[in-house]
This record gives C-alpha cells, structure tokens and sequence, in this order.
C-alpha cells in the first residue's frame, strides 16, 4: 500500500507564495510520475503540474511562470512552489502518485488527502 502525505497549505494574500510538500510511504520500489491536482467545491479535479521520475515537467497554463514543481527521487518527495500567486489559485490541492510499483501489489496509484490553499484578495 501507497500513503501520500501532503502539507504546506494556507492562507495567503494575492502575490505571495506558499510551497505544497507531499511525501510518499509504503512498499514503493518506484514511481513513475507524480504530481499535483487541485480541486474547487463543484469543480472537476484539474491538473496543475506533473514531474516524471527522469524530470519532465507538464504544467497547466494557468500556472506556468508561477509555479514550480521539484521532486526528491531518494525521498518520494514532490514539491510545488508558488508565487505570484492569485485569488482564482484557492483551492484544495491534491498530491498524485502514478504507476508507483511496489513490492507486493504491482502497479498501484496513490491520492494524498488534500491540502487547502487560500489566497485572499
């Protein structure tokens, strides 16, 4: 089993920055991507930004420029920094394990719990 841990959320004023840290636990061997999503009540789930294990980056328009992602191989450690940011950034930010293969159960993913970003105006 795969745990996901995030933290780093807040409130915030509109320009300043937060950054989300998640940690991955469990019978891990690998992982292939992670990422963060972000969700607001009503909303579907989106996609904010991923980091593949060889280091390749995808990130939501909305985003680039102001967010980074980073991750700690040795760790199962992603990060995402923010800046610049925006009241239209709050929401709950979700950690995401993808094709993490483990020792007993293969290919499994993984969600973190969510951590609550809001950025007044």
């Amino acid at each position: 089993q795969v745990q996901l841990v995030e933290s780093g959320g807040g409130l915030v004023q509109a320009g300043g920055s937060l950054r989300l840290s998640c940690a991955a636990s469990g019978t891990i061997v690998t992982i292939s991507t992670m990422g963060w999503y972000r969700q607001v009540p009503g909303n579907q789930r989106e996609l904010v930004a991923t980091i593949t294990s060889g280091g390749r980056t995808n990130y939501a328009d909305s985003v680039k420029g102001r967010f980074t992602i980073s991750r700690d191989g040795a760790k199962n450690a992603v990060f995402l920094q923010m800046n610049s940011l925006k009241p239209e950034d709050t929401a709950v930010y979700y950690c995401n394990a993808d094709s993490v293969l483990t020792f007993d159960r293969g290919y499994v993913g993984a969600w973190g719990q969510g951590t609550l970003v809001t950025v007044s105006s």
